[in-house]
């Protein structure tokens, strides 16, 4: 089989469908915005580690912000880096393996933890629908 052949056939991991749609979305945000948010990392993990169930977290958590938010004087430099985590395999059950429902979800829960990043709370990221 060609190497063509074979690039044509291969699946993209979850990993890759997410690395994707995080660009796509980032590179959608306002100018303003855009710059803010491209300087937080957007990191992969398959689940909240027992360490952060211990913590509170759920098990089935979507994302998560850590660090310091922008409201309250985002300085990028704490002990624990401001950075958003997206639980991809929790992300790729709750989307069914189904590859847009997963692009769909990755969207919501980068602005989701966007929402956190500028200060809004839950009921504020309800309100704007991105609960």
């Amino acid at each position: 089989m060609s190497k063509r052949l074979q690039r044509r056939n291969r699946r993209e991991t979850p990993e890759e469908l997410a690395a994707q749609e995080v660009e796509r979305l980032l590179a959608r945000l306002p100018p303003d915005l855009r710059e803010q948010a491209r300087a937080i990392p957007v990191t992969f993990e398959s689940e909240p580690t027992p360490a952060m169930v211990a913590d509170g977290i759920a098990p089935d958590t979507l994302g998560l912000f850590v660090g310091d938010d922008y409201a309250h004087g985002w300085s990028g430099g704490d002990a624990l880096p401001t950075q958003i985590i997206l639980f991809i395999g929790n992300l790729w059950d709750f989307a069914e393996a189904d590859a847009e429902v997963f692009r769909r979800e990755v969207r919501k829960t980068v602005l989701h933890e966007l929402g956190h990043f500028l200060g809004l709370n839950e009921s504020e990221l309800e309100a704007r629908r991105l609960d």
